[in-house]
């Protein structure tokens, strides 16, 4: 019996120290559950991505220090019988590899115990799709590693060698492992967590062997990892499994098989018994971690998000320009939830085609959620503008859009509030924002969120107040009244827009799935419509690259997933 402890935890990008303070601390608590072994996930003693920051000599040997100063630090606080195995990046040594020059970043895992680093391992497979840009970073190992942990053998693997065919999993059957233990730095997005669970299930299988699949938790710039740590048996059981978007620390007895003592492996562990140890005290009962409905997981994913930005960029509060629209709405409600209400400061800013109910929706929002709010009128600035400029038409409702921009971003100056930008996947896709306007902030909570699921996380968080006997976050008649900027009189979206429910379809196909006009066509889109949909999608790029970052929760969100040139003369179009 081996008692594992997986520490879904949430690091900081280069905070070595705090980093390494986590692994003191969660080390600490597994070693008081009795656990044999506690791992840790992906990189964690630098965070993940480091983007750049690989290739900067400087880093990695910091990187490198840190982990020589963990192994001692953690025995001398009387943790050194405890098998730590934790992820960092790390530099070839040897240059015997062609093309490989000593040096060269990898991303790592170590095996410490009893104050010294005893086993070292190599990320194989560097994924370089999506998110990903491992080639860039790192060079791939080429070895497997196993060690003996007081009578069973566990294999290591880093996150993508768990994708891959063959390679380590391949590597672990041969080995004879009782236990693959994958440590991961792996990004939420819908589904996501479905697709993770049969692979781990099909690799156990595999690896002929238990499987412990390690994530990390948090937020990191566009991307927010979900934890969903689980372990399952070779004959695909789960035999525990963490919380979604939480820290914890799971601790799950485990019935492996004892090593065959013929064969070699990289360390051995033991406290001199022959055979695998026995548990001290009564075994823990496996732990299974209610799941998540998939609105509550897209709503939980930016939560986190927008949490972890503010607070790991050294944000104590955020400013949301609340135009009673259902997408500031949404963008408030989050806030609050994420950052708690007494930090979060609102602001209505009325232009003279701002309706009455409008007005009223954001006061009352304001109310139900508890969140600081004011009004500042920009009709007077606006008119200021114009008395000098004489702008008419689109460019008088592109200044309104301005001056709000530059308004709120004043208030971020003085205040020292992050400016959140409430603009969804949608309308960044068309175009249908106003640059250095309602594009201005410092985070966009909903970029990567279409508009029809805008509507649908808001009705979802009003029903969950509702079970909760809490009061509804968002004014119905927000969710309810037809979209509309105001930005002229009786403006509504669907006047230069086809309905949302159509666009999105498109825009599912066409983004998400890089399908082609003929394609849309040909599934019953109408051809003019795809036509211009397509034209307002490919002309918008240049505004998608000035929009502030925010968190992916689609399988392609613009910015890290989709990079397509600004200068470009490629247009889609009917050929059928």
């Amino acid at each position: 019996m081996l008692r594992l402890a997986l520490a879904q935890a949430n690091p900081v990008v280069g905070d070595l120290a705090g980093n390494a303070e986590q692994v003191l601390r969660y080390a600490k608590d597994a070693a008081a559950a009795g656990a044999h072994v506690v791992a840790f996930p992906e990189m964690f003693l630098t965070a993940y991505p480091v983007e750049d920051l690989a290739l900067r000599p400087s880093f990695v040997a910091a990187s490198v220090d840190a982990l020589d100063a963990l192994a001692p630090s953690l025995a001398a606080a009387g943790l050194g019988d405890l098998v730590v195995v934790v992820g960092y990046l790390d530099r070839m040594t040897a240059n015997d590899r062609l093309g490989r020059p000593q040096g060269s970043p990898q991303n790592a895992a170590a095996v410490l115990h009893g104050g010294r680093i005893v086993a070292r391992y190599a990320k194989h497979h560097l994924p370089n799709y999506g998110v990903f840009d491992e080639f860039r970073y790192f060079v791939p190992g080429d070895r497997t590693c196993v060690v003996r942990v007081h009578g069973v053998d566990v294999a290591l693997a880093i996150c993508e060698d768990l994708w891959q065919e063959g390679g380590p999993v391949a590597a672990t059957r041969a080995s004879a492992a009782g236990l693959l233990l994958v440590i991961n730095g792996s990004p939420f997005e819908v589904n996501k967590d479905d697709v993770r669970l049969e692979l781990c299930r099909r690799r156990a299988a595999e690896a002929g062997c238990t499987l412990a699949y390690l994530n990390m938790v948090g937020g990191q710039d566009e991307l927010v990892f979900d934890g969903d740590s689980l372990v399952v048996a070779t004959d695909g059981t789960v035999l525990t499994r963490a919380g979604q978007f939480t820290e914890e620390l799971v601790v799950v007895d485990l019935d492996l098989p004892a090593a065959e003592q013929s064969r070699s492996v990289d360390a051995v562990v033991s406290s001199g018994s022959a055979g695998v140890e026995p548990i001290v005290g009564p075994v823990i009962a496996p732990r299974f971690a209610d799941r998540l409905s998939d609105d509550a997981e897209v709503y939980a994913a930016i939560t986190l998000a927008l949490r972890d930005y503010v607070r790991k960029n050294g944000f104590r509060s955020v400013t949301i320009a609340l135009s009673g629209g259902i997408d500031s709405a949404l963008v408030a409600a989050l806030a609050c939830d994420a950052v708690g209400a007494e930090n979060v400061h609102c602001v209505s800013l009325p232009s003279g085609y701002s309706s009455q109910h409008s007005r009223d929706d954001a006061a009352d929002l304001a109310r139900r959620t508890g969140c600081g709010f004011r009004t500042v009128e920009i009709a007077p600035m606006v008119d200021a503008f114009l008395g000098q400029l004489g702008l008419t038409g689109l460019a008088e409702e592109n200044l309104q859009a301005r001056v709000r921009g530059t308004t709120m971003m004043g208030i971020s100056n003085a205040e020292g509030h992050l400016v959140l930008a409430t603009g969804n996947k949608s309308e960044l896709a068309v175009g249908y924002s106003t640059i250095y306007g309602d594009a201005v902030g410092g985070f966009a909570p909903i970029k990567d969120v279409s508009k029809t699921l805008v509507w649908r996380l808001s009705r979802w968080r009003n029903d969950e107040a509702e079970r909760l006997g809490q009061p509804a976050p968002i004014p119905v008649s927000s969710i309810e009244k037809p979209p509309s900027a105001e930005l002229r009189p009786g403006q509504l979206d669907t006047d230069s827009l086809p309905d949302y429910a159509v666009l999105d379809a498109v825009l599912d196909d066409y983004v998400e799935q890089d399908r082609g006009a003929d394609h849309l066509v040909g599934t019953g889109f109408d051809r003019e419509l795809v036509e211009r949909i397509l034209q307002l999608t490919d002309a918008a790029e240049y505004k998608r690259r000035q929009y502030p970052p925010g968190p992916k929760i689609s399988f392609k969100a613009f910015g890290r997933d989709r990079r397509l040139p600004i200068t470009n003369r490629w247009r889609e179009r009917v050929t059928r």
